[in-house]
């Protein structure tokens, strides 16, 4: 790839653009193209170049990657790739050069291109298939995978907690035989995870089909957030701790665990429901910029904690740095009578008084 290649202005034009645009943020059943006509404009700007845009975005199965015009000498000169990103924020150990690339191409020729392409940086290799269509349905069918799995945990926790059982105990339990998938309960946020089995959805049902399992997955883990704060103020009833003059401290706000990413948290319904209680809300996480959480949610994050204040604590997000600070420092920070819920039972069960 020139060296110019990332640039979108200058005097001399680059071989190969790749535009890995974001993919849209609203958890809408009917999916945004608004990234990928972003990426079009980019694109189409350059037709005349041997090699168009390459996408890295996830999309619905079938969606255009980019519309272009239809005569057969546009159709020779203009190419068109995609190669679904497969990044983890906040994994370290699973990167770009580590981590095996799908390729595709809307011509022999730009697949060809873009699997060449991929190969020269990404050390794994890659996986070249035989169109877009088949790319983007196995990076959708990925991340619904996932939150499918993750679906059937947060249901198992709803169950054994009215059981009074351990969650955490059972999963590990259960862990010891070798095919059980290792999935715990949480949150579960991000601009893909929680976005994608809304596209399959959308082109499933474009051809008249209604998907059960994928969207009871969905209720489940879009229900979560509502469930964690009601056990919360249940508890804090239980303790006597009047919640009309409570403040409740929610620890993290990224989606997920040593990452500043808030993209689609689902932290913040923690928060919306806990206010329709009437309780007051700090929101603090050192990972997260101020600023952005300020202009994406409208929330504002406590730097600095103070001690002997609050009467319900979330442990929302499992950063390292809360499990660092410890279980004492964190209790320090609750009035004498308090509740502490451990989202993702980053501490012994019998540290903190709820968790999944």
């Amino acid at each position: 790839m020139p060296d110019n290649a990332s640039g979108v202005s200058g005097t001399t034009e680059p071989d190969h653009r790749v535009v890995p645009a974001s993919e849209p943020g609203p958890r809408t059943p009917e999916p945004s193209v608004v990234p990928a006509e972003a990426q079009r404009r980019a694109g189409t700007s350059h037709a005349e170049t041997q090699h168009g845009p390459t996408n890295e975005t996830g999309k619905a199965a079938g969606e255009p990657t980019s519309k272009r015009p239809n005569d057969e000498t546009t159709k020779r000169q203009f190419h068109v790739g995609y190669s679904p990103e497969r990044i983890n924020p906040g994994d370290t150990a699973h990167s770009l050069r580590n981590v095996v690339k799908i390729t595709a191409g809307s011509t022999p020729e730009a697949a060809e291109f873009v699997d060449a392409l991929y190969n020269s940086v990404v050390q794994a290799g890659t996986h070249r298939v035989s169109s877009i269509a088949v790319a983007e349905a196995a990076k959708v069918i990925e991340n619904t995978q996932r939150d499918l799995n993750i679906a059937l945990v947060n249901e198992l926790a709803l169950i054994f907690n009215r059981l009074n059982l351990d969650t955490s105990e059972i999963l590990e339990a259960a862990g010891t035989k070798w095919n059980f998938l290792p999935f715990r309960p949480g949150l579960v946020g991000g601009h893909c995870i929680g976005v994608d089995p809304y596209y399959l959805t959308y082109k499933a049902e474009a051809v008249d089909y209604h998907p059960e399992v994928i969207l009871a997955g969905r209720r489940i883990n879009d229900g979560m957030g509502r469930y964690i704060a009601g056990e919360l103020v249940k508890h804090m009833i239980r303790k006597d701790i009047d919640t009309r003059d409570a403040r409740v401290l929610v620890m993290g706000l990224a989606f997920k665990e040593n990452c500043a990413d808030i993209r689609n948290t689902r932290v913040v319904d923690i928060v919306h429901e806990l206010q329709t209680y009437g309780i007051d809300v700090d929101l603090h996480d050192p990972w997260v910029d101020a600023e952005f959480a300020r202009n994406e949610y409208g929330m504002e994050l406590v730097d600095t904690p103070q001690a002997g204040t609050y009467g319900g604590i979330v442990i929302a997000v499992a950063h390292d740095c809360f499990i660092e600070k410890g279980i004492q420092a964190i209790k320090a920070l609750a009035q004498p009578r308090h509740v502490i819920y451990d989202v993702k039972a980053a501490f012994p069960s019998d540290a903190t008084q709820a968790r999944l």
